[in-house]
Order: structure tokens, then C-alpha cells, then sequence
């Protein structure tokens, strides 16, 4: 029962790692002894957080656009260039966009479905046998997705795409999860609530009192939140649970 929560020695990669929610749990593995890659869609800022992370452990980034299909080859290609196996992948990058229902635009909703739901998929297909050459019976290799509670409760927000999406990859890491836990790896999916991010930035700017209101522990998420929930999945803690979606909000999508 000792060392439940040692991931040191470990491999992960973390998508849209440079920013939000990729960089907390980034931060989360390199101070707990991971090697991290990190990709993010622009080259300066996942340079700048991996420099300041290397400062406490050992973090590495990998530029790349997962809207596509050749960016998302290429990132495939540098890990296997450097690693032969890999313990843990969180598939975290991600994109919202809010319009009236009207309004709604179609590349709004192909821009959000190619890089929350599309992308999360082909990632891990194409990594697979890194993941499966990680894992074993005893600590399986690990798929973290990112949903978010958005796709486990209506929002008030009209972001369409973004929630369809949240829903798809949270019913994904259940398809996922029944059919690669033989092959030594377990896919869970992780739900954030409200945390401090470029993405959220519009929303608790105008309405954070409301939503701090509405959360019944009466704030919103901190970094070491959503690192400890991720290093929980990564560890021997967590080495039992498949196919399972983990609300971070305080309480906010299951006791309103």
C-alpha cells in the first residue's frame, strides 16, 4: 500500500500542454518525476512553458497543429523518434466557440469536432503500441481525455460544438476503455468545471461571482485540483479504474 501515487520514472505526453488546463497537469508530472512532452499549436508558448518547467524536472516540447491531420503526424513521429515506449497520454488540446443558435456557423462546428473529438482519437490510435509496450497487469499505460462539464450538463452558454463535443469524447473514452483494457492500457476521462485559462478568460471575467455562487465548494479550480486528479489516473492509485469520468468542479454539475 506504500507509494499509491509514485509516477516518477514515467513518460507522458500532454497535448495543448503550453497553456490552462495542459500545463497544470503538465506541471503536476514534472514535479512528481515525469518525463513530459508537451504540443501545443503555437511554437513560442510551448518553448516558453517547457523552459520554465525544465527549471524543475524534465519537460520537453513538441510544436504541432492536431487540427491536422499532417501536424498530428508529425508530433506521432517525434515521440518515436525519442521514446520507445509511452506510460501515460493526456489528450487535453482543445477548442470552444460560442455563437447564437441562428448564428451558428459551420466551421464553427468542424474547427471544435476535428480538435476536441477527431484528434484525441487518431492520436491514440497512432500511439497505441508505445502505450501497450508501456503497460502491463499490474500498471497499465494510460489515455486521459479531457471532457469537461459541459458535456455531462446543459450549459448556459451557447457553445453547440464545444458541448456536442464534450459529450462525443466522454462516450469515446468508454468505447476506448472496453476495448484496449486487455491490452494493458485504461482510458478515463476527466471533466473540468471552472479553472483559470485563456479559454475561460471571457466568461469569469464577466461572470465569475455568479459561478463562484453556483459552486458548493465557493471557488473556482486550482492548479494542484487538476494535477492531483491526473496524478491519480497515472498512478497505481488509479491503476483499476477504466471508462471512468471524473467531474472537477467543486460539485457544480452533480449536486445543482
Amino acid at each position: 500500500m506504500q507509494n499509491l501515487f509514485d509516477v516518477s520514472g514515467k513518460v507522458a505526453l500532454v497535448t495543448g500542454g503550453s497553456r490552462g488546463i495542459g500545463e497544470m497537469i503538465a506541471e503536476g508530472y514534472v514535479r512528481n518525476g515525469v518525463r513530459v512532452y508537451i504540443s501545443a499549436r503555437k511554437a513560442e508558448a510551448c518553448d516558453q512553458t517547457a523552459e520554465r518547467l525544465s527549471e524543475i524536472g524534465e519537460c520537453i516540447s513538441i510544436p504541432a497543429d492536431l487540427s491536422t491531420t499532417e501536424g498530428l503526424m508529425g508530433l506521432v513521429g517525434t515521440i518515436r523518434e525519442r521514446e520507445s515506449k509511452l506510460d501515460i497520454l493526456v489528450n487535453n488540446a482543445g477548442a470552444t466557440w460560442g455563437a447564437s443558435f441562428d448564428e451558428f456557423p459551420v466551421n464553427g462546428w468542424d474547427k471544435v469536432m476535428a480538435i476536441n473529438v477527431k484528434s484525441p482519437f487518431f492520436l491514440s490510435q497512432q500511439l497505441i503500441d508505445l502505450l501497450v509496450e508501456a503497460g502491463s497487469h499490474e500498471d497499465p499505460a494510460r489515455i486521459i481525455n479531457i471532457g469537461s462539464i459541459d458535456g455531462l450538463h446543459v450549459s448556459e452558454l451557447e457553445t453547440y460544438s464545444y458541448a456536442a463535443s464534450k459529450s462525443a469524447i466522454i462516450h469515446l473514452t468508454r468505447m476506448m476503455a472496453k476495448n484496449l483494457a486487455r491490452r494493458h492500457v485504461t482510458v478515463n476521462a476527466v471533466a473540468p468545471g471552472p479553472f483559470e485559462s485563456k479559454m475561460m478568460a471571457h466568461t469569469l471575467a464577466t461572470m465569475k461571482d455568479s459561478i463562484v455562487q453556483g459552486i458548493p465548494r465557493g471557488r473556482i479550480g486550482e492548479p494542484s485540483d487538476m494535477a492531483g486528479v491526473a496524478i491519480f489516473l497515472a498512478s497505481k492509485a488509479g491503476s483499476y479504474l477504466n471508462g471512468v469520468v471524473i467531474p472537477v468542479d467543486g460539485g457544480l454539475s452533480t449536486t445543482v
